[in-house]
């Protein structure tokens, strides 16, 4: 363990390898989170409605319990069980040539996307940050925005179970500096969440209309968390212009009703990503340094 420890120390090259390959195995698992996690949030609100309206529990319902280990993971179509050789990241997907050994019905594109983009965003973590600190805390927090981007683009939903610990993560890592201070921490945190807020019932108050979720508060502060209270403008800035330009691209090209909301939450993940990897850059350009 020491050898291997020195050598992801000294050996940029072996660094960055072991690293890509550790994202592409968290990517396998974040495909599980990404799907499950909105199952097992609406089983416990269903259960709560139930006891709240005092209804009888769903028995059914509480013995095919899911969690993120069980049951194990099966084709959706045909029950067939996934062998370990058909669950290696990006490889058995290119290998069944992306649908199910058995039924054959096509396996979600999503699968391998969400293992090369944690590999890849793995990867450039390593050459921004090396062997430090830092490259623990910046993987762990481009894998939670992973899974909350597809999450959101596929549910409209931003769990409280990622968007919470992802701030109170970013309160602890304060303590140590590792990104930021304390102070620019927690304020970063409260402004984050009340900046949204404000927006959201402004634009509530004059159109009547709901503009976003409560988890979009959630993932802001959860950045202001991170990188402190000067990045939120920044951020801001950054999300907003791409979803105003992606919204209206939708719009005009696709036909999107405008009347559909357009989760907020990838472009807020988008914007935290960039403000972890050049953030410094970025907050020269805006301000002409």
């Amino acid at each position: 363990m020491t050898a291997l420890i020195d050598a992801l120390a000294t050996q940029p090259l072996f660094l960055g390898i072991a690293t890509t390959l550790l994202g592409l195995l968290v990517g396998s698992f974040l495909n599980v989170v990404i799907l499950r996690l909105p199952r097992m949030l609406e089983a416990e609100w269903k259960a709560e409605a139930r006891e709240l309206l005092e209804l009888p529990p769903d028995v059914q319902a509480a013995g095919n319990k899911l969690s993120l280990t069980r049951p194990p993971s099966c084709c959706p179509s045909c029950g067939a069980a996934i062998r370990p050789w058909q669950n290696i990241p990006v490889i058995s997907w290119l290998a069944l040539r992306g649908r199910c050994a058995r039924c054959k019905t096509a396996i979600s594109v999503q699968y391998p996307l969400v293992e090369v983009a944690s590999a890849a965003l793995s990867a450039v973590c390593v050459v921004r940050f090396g062997w430090s600190a830092q490259l623990a805390a910046a993987l762990l927090f481009s894998w939670v925005l992973i899974a909350l981007t597809v999450i959101d683009l596929r549910d409209t939903l931003l769990p409280d179970d990622l968007t919470l610990p992802l701030m109170w993560i970013g309160l602890a890592l304060s303590t140590a500096g590792v990104f930021v201070g304390m102070s620019a921490s927690i304020w970063g945190a409260i402004a984050g969440y009340l900046s949204l807020w404000s927006i959201y019932h402004l634009f509530r108050i004059a159109t009547g209309k709901h503009g976003m979720g409560y988890g979009d508060f959630k993932l802001m502060a959860a950045l202001g968390a991170w990188f402190g209270v000067a990045a939120l403008p920044l951020m801001l800035l950054l999300s907003s212009a791409v979803g105003a330009v992606v919204g209206l691209g939708l719009i005009a090209f696709r036909k999107h009703d405008r009347n559909v909301p357009i989760p907020f939450g990838p472009y807020l993940a988008g914007a935290g990503w960039l403000m972890l990897i050049w953030g410094d850059r970025l907050a020269g350009v805006v301000t002409g340094h």
